[in-house]
């Protein structure tokens, strides 16, 4: 497998961290998102969408972080990154997607560079917008799993391994450094992330482990 990565991008983190957990060999093609890569014609081709990570199979081209990691899952099941009891893996769906659908879009770095590009807004109020958007979202999964944690303690977001929701949330803290965000009002999601750290599917997945 062949997957086309950006070093700093979270869901293309989210991907190589699922890759390691499962032990799978891929090779990694960089895209600098920088360097607008995404928009060449040769990479329009791969992925219409103009985004990362794609993930080159032998079935042909996949988008769309987690679908990537779903199909990674049902292809390649141990080490599972979903619950198999049906409601506690809606429960970590819905806790992954509040980062990849709440969080992350609107600050993603298209709707960024739109914001200071073509609508002028000031470098100080594109930062009030991540913040704000980020705020949002961290505050509802602090919330729902420090009620979730309080009811049954586990190391990771939903049991004592990691799964799609850790691999959504780590990613995420990363960049909310990267933004200056203080993270001390959210203790249940950095106990989390310090847990994923330690180990070494995370560690080789960090984006300072990449190359650009």
């Amino acid at each position: 497998m062949t997957l086309y990565d950006y070093f700093r991008s979270s869901a293309a983190y989210r991907v190589r961290i699922a890759l390691n957990l499962k032990g799978l060999r891929y090779d990694s093609h960089p895209v600098s998102l920088v360097d607008k890569a995404q928009q060449s014609p040769a990479y329009q081709a791969i992925n219409p969408a103009q985004l990362v990570p794609t993930l080159e199979t032998e079935q042909g081209y996949l988008s769309q972080s987690l679908a990537i990691i779903e199909y990674l899952d049902e292809c390649y099941p141990e080490t599972a990154l979903l619950p198999s009891d049906p409601w506690q893996k809606a429960q970590c769906r819905a806790l992954a997607l509040t980062v990849a659908c709440d969080i992350h879009p609107v600050n993603n770095l298209r709707v960024l560079n739109y914001l200071t590009g073509e609508l002028g807004v000031s470098q100080e109020d594109k930062l009030i917008w991540y913040h704000h958007w980020l705020k949002a979202g961290l505050a509802a999964l602090e919330t729902q799993l420090t009620a979730r944690h309080q009811q049954h303690s586990t190391t990771f977001c939903c049991g004592d391994t990691p799964m799609l929701a850790d691999l959504c949330l780590v990613p995420q803290l990363y960049n909310a450094r990267r933004f200056e965000l203080d993270l001390s009002p959210y203790p249940a999601l950095t106990r989390i992330e310090q847990a994923c750290q330690q180990l070494k599917a995370f560690k080789n997945a960090h984006p300072e482990n990449q190359t650009t």
